[in-house]
């Protein structure tokens, strides 16, 4: 396997398959089969999820809600996520931890960056929730974070597109895809990867980014092996 330890990023909209929100368990039960593929190859996972399929703080603030407080609703959302990801795992048969930043003791550990690299260096898949613990910053931002926290090999944003356009696919039609870029070109281009907060501490920690289609079948599996899958963001 090209990478030994990895940091998924997944979004929150993800997990509603086709609904218009919530969590839908056959979303759910798909991505733990291909997460499934690369733990039984011995890849450690550690595993960021986005809140937005439940609240998003930003939407929140610009209806008139204070933005702090939407911001630590959206933690909360990450964690219901981070516990249904939880269960969807386990049922497949993994071992898993959630850590939250946010002290919920009853329902997960606090995080702590020791016991974490220990969970993972013993095979237990890592799911780190309440985004950073901070309102203001994005679960793109808590993903980069915890990457470079516990040593992952490679940040892997998981999305609906299969990796970095010189437009938008969805609305461009003759939009192009990268299959490798700089991160001073993607500065220079505009291009939105992360926000710009997680991306700078991407390039500053010196941590690849590989955008790519989770929802494809075996797309995780390919891009752990080294195939050239979606479009990576490299140092130089």
């Amino acid at each position: 396997m090209k990478y030994k330890r990895i940091l998924l990023k997944l979004s929150g909209e993800a997990l509603m398959g086709e609904n218009q929100y919530g969590i839908d368990p056959k979303k759910l039960a798909e991505y733990a089969a291909e997460i499934k593929q690369i733990h039984s190859k011995g890849v450690e996972i550690a595993i960021v999820i986005g809140g937005g399929n439940i609240f998003r703080g930003v939407a929140g603030a610009s209806e008139g809600m204070d933005r702090v407080q939407g911001d630590y609703m959206g933690m909360l959302a990450t964690v219901i996520n981070g516990m249904a990801l939880q269960g969807a795992l386990e049922a497949a048969g993994m071992l898993t931890r959630l850590q939250t930043a946010l002290k919920i003791e009853a329902v997960a550990e606090p995080y702590i960056k020791r016991r974490a690299v220990r969970h993972l260096e013993k095979g237990r898949i890592v799911i780190f929730g309440a985004g950073t613990g901070n309102p203001y910053f994005t679960t793109d931002t808590a993903a980069v974070l915890r990457g470079v926290e516990v040593n992952a090999d490679v940040i892997l944003k998981g999305t609906r597109v299969d990796g970095v356009y010189t437009a938008d696919p969805e609305k461009d039609p003759n939009a192009v895809k990268y299959e490798t870029i700089t991160f001073d070109d993607v500065l220079r281009l505009g291009l939105n990867v992360m926000d710009t907060t997680a991306f700078t501490l991407s390039q500053e920690n010196q941590l690849p980014i590989v955008v790519f289609d989770m929802n494809k079948k075996d797309n995780l599996l390919k891009v752990c092996e080294g195939e050239t899958i979606g479009t990576t963001v490299n140092i130089n």
